[in-house]
């Protein structure tokens, strides 16, 4: 990891609260000209810090008004197992994340977006438990989202 300057965190830092900033913005804001702020940006993403810059867009607008927290339990523990259900999991839109996770009576974790109680009985009858080796499906629905955030924590970065 190269080492971040007190410019690098506030580029990170602002590109991660609104990325469609212009340069000339974002040079104002973090105390520098336009051309050495672009260059810093560029140098971020070729160091690849800065993954990517997508746009978040309302779910509820979108029709995608349920959230639901799989535990997934699989039968065996081994490398073809794990590779063929996440390459399964890979190509379901539904699954907006997936973690092989350790510390509950679980081996994956997954959160997923539908429309409705229907469309993820429909995910969950006609994908999930049709995938080998799954042994175990629990769901947990989320009433209310109370923090929904995707800017990462860069404090602990700062000297």
């Amino acid at each position: 990891m190269n080492k971040l300057d007190r410019y690098d965190l506030r580029i990170l830092a602002e590109l991660q609260r609104d990325a469609r900033i212009s340069n000339q913005e974002l040079a104002e804001r973090i105390g520098l000209s336009p051309s050495p702020c672009s260059r810093r940006v560029k140098q971020l993403e070729d160091d690849g810090y800065i993954l990517r810059q997508v746009a978040l867009l309302d779910s509820k607008k979108l029709g995608l008004s349920l959230t639901a927290f799989v535990l997934i339990g699989m039968d065996r523990h081994t490398p073809e197992r794990f590779e063929h259900f996440q390459s399964i999991i890979g190509q379901c839109p539904e699954v907006l994340e997936c973690s092989l996770v350790t510390g509950m009576d679980a081996d994956y974790q997954l959160k997923v977006m539908v429309p409705d109680m229907e469309h993820y009985q429909h995910f969950l009858l006609g994908t999930l438990t049709r995938i080998e080796g799954v042994t175990s499906v629990r769901s947990s629905f989320v009433l209310r989202n109370i923090l929904d955030s995707t800017e990462l924590p860069l404090e602990h970065l700062r000297s």
